[in-house]
């Protein structure tokens, strides 16, 4: 016996702009494709998809039952959310076979400490949010750790090929492609007063100088003259 959680829906005919009154009806309009199945518009629950949506994660296997038919094992493939209020607008199940390895996307989840960025004022820059893998239904994991307390310089960076995975699972991302390192702090340089604008200071008295030296041989001139 199946101990999945399992989702209950019902067929759905509206489509379309209409879905918008259904979503004020609290029904959650959604869709459910993949393996051989002819995609189907489907509906649910609104607050019964928030609740599932507590304890579990994007890509998370459960058991969906249309109707009165036999429920069949599925992917939370994708939510589609509101810009702003964040709640799901539109859900799509995939329907996964359970004997054939799957391609999905699977998110990597920080953590610990870096001492590049603790101690020595770095920022910390995640350069993936998630890399691409293949495996069985059965084995997907929800997210993939990645231990950032290698990170002790600003010269260290952690690559795809760090990521440590269950047995089972294949990482398709290229194993050199970097995911994280630490950024130095941003240092600002005060300006400093040179030789240059000391001269242009000293320059800036110059004219006078000139003008000076000339009248006086103006004046001379004029002495000649008489």
């Amino acid at each position: 016996m199946s101990t999945r959680p399992v989702v209950t829906a019902e067929p759905r005919e509206v489509v379309g702009k209409k879905v918008s009154n259904l979503r004020r009806e609290g029904i959650l309009p959604a869709v459910v494709y993949g393996s051989g199945h002819e995609s189907r518009n489907i509906q649910l629950d609104a607050r019964e998809f928030d609740v599932l949506m507590r304890h579990t994660t994007r890509n998370t296997l459960v058991d969906l039952k249309v109707g009165k038919a036999k429920a069949t094992p599925v992917l939370l493939h994708s939510i589609h959310e509101h810009p702003v209020r964040r709640n799901p607008m539109h859900v799509d199940f995939l329907v996964v076979s359970m004997t054939e390895a799957i391609t999905v996307d699977v998110p990597i989840n920080y953590m610990g400490d870096s001492s590049a960025a603790d101690k020595l004022g770095g920022t910390l820059l995640h350069m993936r949010e998630s890399v691409s893998i293949s495996s069985l239904a059965t084995a997907l994991p929800s997210a993939i750790d990645l231990d950032i307390s290698p990170l002790d310089s600003f010269e260290a960076v952690l690559h795809v090929r760090d990521l440590v995975v269950p047995e089972g699972v294949v990482i398709l991302t290229d194993p050199e492609e970097p995911l994280a390192r630490v950024q130095p702090p941003r240092v600002e340089e005060e300006p400093v007063v040179g030789a240059e604008e000391e001269g242009i200071e000293e320059g800036a008295e110059t004219p006078e100088g000139e003008a000076a030296e000339g009248g006086e041989a103006a004046e001379g001139g004029d002495e000649d003259a008489d």
